[in-house]
């Protein structure tokens, strides 16, 4: 056995085990870590829209200043718990499965749908071209294939993903109707100085939630191939070293500190129109659903609950306040990001496992 010490790479890991011969082992590792913090940082620009979105199309934040909130808690929010990281690591596949160059194979196939969805300026779930992302390199990779796969755990993580953006507009609905209850009496001026001051609070909500949240996946990945890396056995207690959090926190403030502008078209002035009142309460109802999920170690689309909370408020007011067209478009990418990221990530995995790597 040859023992490889690299502390400036992962100072928590210490030394790890190499066996000879396989290099190409700590190389895809290595390049697996990359590609995990590049995969955040589009997560980051990709998803700015859930926070700041609904704030800037009411004219609350000016832009800049939403973004620049965001990404502090974002970084902020990513410290709060681990569950949703061991959920990812440890409820798709056997542990053992999530391999780096399987792990490598999902991130690329994720990133690439982040990019193109993001061009079109459509807001998809990054968890979910994720989640795909690693059932199709799993399948490839693993000699279980199919049976490599936990299919309990993926049908509760595919069952929140579909419920938490439904839970996300029902609770807008309620919340955007209370408001208007609570505040039938006051001008529109104190109502909407009011509501600016609770979107403001809520604004942040959001983004501190979206970190809690989407940060913990990238956590997962690269936790899971540090993992199987070291051939830890099966039972082993899947623990995120501390410079991990720290490294996605960062990679998700900074990929939000550049912001999407077109998302944030879509997901504020696209879908409906928004009057502060109405963006206080999607953002509360999202950023309660969020942070809900992420307490009990669900990982969901913060895409898809805020965009399911704007749809609730925009429904409040009268069915036709909603650009169901735009919003079809929407839910027509977010069921293509599952299938595609897989078949993509398949793809991907396959030419390398073709070409010897």
């Amino acid at each position: 056995m040859l023992e490889l010490h690299i502390p400036s790479i992962i100072p928590a890991m210490g030394t790890l085990s190499l066996v000879a011969g396989s290099a190409g082992s700590l190389a895809f590792l290595l390049a697996t870590i990359i590609v995990a913090v590049i995969f955040d940082f589009t997560n980051g620009f990709h998803d700015t829209a859930n926070a700041v979105a609904t704030s800037i199309s009411t004219r609350v934040l000016p832009p800049r200043v939403a973004i620049a909130m965001a990404a502090l808690l974002n970084f902020l929010g990513a410290f709060i718990s681990t569950k949703v990281a061991k959920t990812i690591g440890t409820d798709v596949a056997q542990p053992s499965a999530l391999i780096p160059l399987a792990v490598l194979a999902a991130l690329l196939a994720a990133i690439c749908w982040n990019l193109v969805t993001w061009r079109l300026g459509l807001p998809s779930s990054s968890s979910h071209a994720l989640i795909g992302g690693l059932i199709g390199a799993v399948v490839i990779s693993s000699p279980l294939h199919f049976g490599a796969l936990k299919v309990g755990g993926i049908l509760i993580i595919a069952l929140s993903l579909v419920l938490s953006p439904l839970i996300g507009l029902v609770v807008a609905f309620a919340i955007g109707t209370a408001s208007v209850w609570l505040f039938r009496r006051s001008t529109p001026h104190t109502v909407t100085n009011t509501a600016s001051w609770l979107q403001r609070l809520t604004a942040a909500f959001v983004a501190f939630s979206h970190g809690s949240n989407d940060a913990q996946k990238t956590m997962g990945v690269i936790t899971a191939a540090l993992l199987a890396y070291q051939g830890v056995s099966v039972g082993a207690k899947f623990q995120v070293p501390f410079w991990v959090i720290v490294l996605s926190a960062t990679a998700i403030a900074l990929g939000t500190s550049v912001g999407g502008w077109r998302i944030i078209r879509t997901m504020g002035m696209r879908t409906v129109k928004l009057r502060p009142l109405d963006g206080f309460a999607a953002q509360t109802a999202a950023a309660s659903v969020i942070l809900s999920a992420s307490g009990i170690g669900l990982p969901v689309s913060t895409t898809h609950v805020i965009a399911g909370s704007v749809m609730g408020v925009g429904a409040r007011q009268r069915l036709s306040a909603v650009r169901w067209g735009v919003a079809g478009n929407m839910v027509v990418a977010w069921l293509l990001t599952g299938p595609m990221t897989a078949i993509l990530a398949a793809c991907i995995c396959g030419l390398m496992l073709a070409v010897g790597l």
